[in-house]
């Protein structure tokens, strides 16, 4: 029967261990961003002065911003008006650091008012304000989170203005930065999950060489929806598969996950054939998020003599059987079964499969034979692939460099980046 292609989005990949920390603010950061206190092009800037006695204060009704334009001030003369005051178009706050402490209470802070307001007001811009002989606790300001100090009777309208545009622009700047270093950490933090969850195949104790290469279609991922793995049960039987959920955002993958580990654990208890996909059809059936999403699946269970296996076919390309002295030829897939969560109560047969003394099985996903060729549309397909590898296996090439040359060649027939997960699964068995 057809096999069934998993839906496809125009999104670039990132080889697996290669995807880059993000560079640009996104995700719950972005919902953040139109509260920063700071003004866009064009806007008018706004001074919020907390000070006790703004009438007597020395600050020069006339500040002009960058541009010229009047900086408008309102004035607060205590926490308590501050705090109505503090709407999102203030930019700056010069706070009096000779203000009572927060409540009344006696304290031996002595920057116990600007905590209140750095607390009070996080994204805002804060220039602190002393008496001419209290440097020191200005500059004490500054290291708790001030972006400068002024001294009182030192103002002027020059050197405010300018103060207040800095104060602004250094919040701004520092905002910036640590927003790009806490993305920086998720996609840290989000490559080591993922990496974590890609399979270590439990192949001790078997004399096969086992080689794999993964490629998400999401762009500065690590996992897709496609899946792969690999164990040896005690009685020396190797167990490999590989499956595709269609799509390849981050619920595709975590069903991939998902279905990977019930795979590994259904192997290692016993199943096999039917039973062990039937069984994986009910795990898709209740994870999946909705009743459209399927998986293919192939799986095959190699004897321990190595020279013959078992092979199932859920709506899966057949794997591609290479021996010494013959063309790299497809498995048959005259059983192929349909995919997994597309029939109510499905059934898959199990094929025997004559492998030989010294053989390579290569299995992959839809993703490797879906890509472009050229320009005018037309695709790799099988038949491009089985192409493809004979003349790579002609060139010498074996192993982990076969995998990397067939999926570099692929994306270069596709004149760019694949647009859905790729991955690719090598078992060789020598004389």
């Amino acid at each position: 029967m057809p096999v069934p292609v998993p839906r496809q989005r125009a999104i670039p990949a990132v080889e697996s261990g290669q995807a880059q920390a993000a560079g640009a603010v996104g995700g719950p950061l972005k919902e953040e961003a139109h509260r920063d206190a700071a003004p866009t092009s064009g806007a008018t800037l706004t001074l919020l002065l907390i000070e006790d006695d703004p009438v007597g204060s020395p600050i020069v009704p006339e500040l002009l911003d960058s541009a010229g334009k009047p900086v408008r001030v309102r004035t607060a003369r205590n926490l308590t008006e501050a705090e109505r005051l503090l709407t999102d178009d203030v930019h700056c706050i010069l706070l009096d650091l000779a203000l009572p402490a927060p409540g009344g209470s006696d304290t031996d802070d002595e920057l116990a008012v600007l905590h209140h307001v750095l607390q009070l007001a996080p994204r805002h811009a804060v220039l602190a304000l002393t008496g001419s002989g209290d440097a020191e606790r200005g500059a004490e300001a500054v290291r708790v989170g001030a972006q400068d100090y002024l001294v009182r009777d030192e103002l002027d309208s020059r050197l405010l203005s300018r103060a207040v545009r800095y104060a602004v622009e250094r919040k701004r700047s520092d905002t910036a930065e640590r927003r790009l270093t806490e993305s920086r950490l998720r996609a840290q933090e989000n490559r080591r999950l993922e990496r974590g969850l890609l399979p270590t195949p439990l192949l001790d104790g078997s004399s096969l060489r086992f080689a794999a290469r993964y490629r998400p279609g999401r762009s500065r991922a690590l996992l897709g929806g496609d899946f792969y793995d690999a164990v040896r049960t005690p009685d020396g039987t190797v167990h490999a598969m590989i499956g595709d959920v269609c799509g390849h955002g981050p619920d595709e993958a975590a069903l991939g996950v998902e279905l990977r580990i019930a795979w590994r654990a259904l192997t290692l208890a016993g199943l096999c054939g039917d039973e062990l996909l039937g069984t994986l059809q009910e795990v898709l059936e209740h994870e999946r998020p909705d009743d459209e999403i399927f998986a293919t699946l192939c799986t095959v269970d190699i004897a321990p003599d190595g020279r013959h296996a078992g092979l199932c076919l859920a709506g899966h390309p057949a794997p591609l059987l290479v021996r010494p002295g013959v063309p790299a030829r497809l498995l048959p897939y005259d059983n192929n079964g349909p995919a997994l969560g597309m029939l109510p109560g499905a059934r898959w047969s199990r094929m025997q499969v004559e492998l030989g003394a010294e053989w390579s099985l290569m299995l992959y996903t839809d993703g490797l034979i879906e890509g472009r060729v050229g320009a005018g549309g037309e695709r790799l397909g099988q038949d491009g692939m089985v192409e493809m590898i004979r003349r790579q296996l002609a060139e010498g090439l074996r192993g982990e460099e076969l995998l990397r040359a067939a999926v570099q060649e692929v994306r270069r027939l596709n004149e760019g980046e694949l647009a859905d997960d790729v991955a690719v699964v090598l078992l060789d068995r020598t004389a």
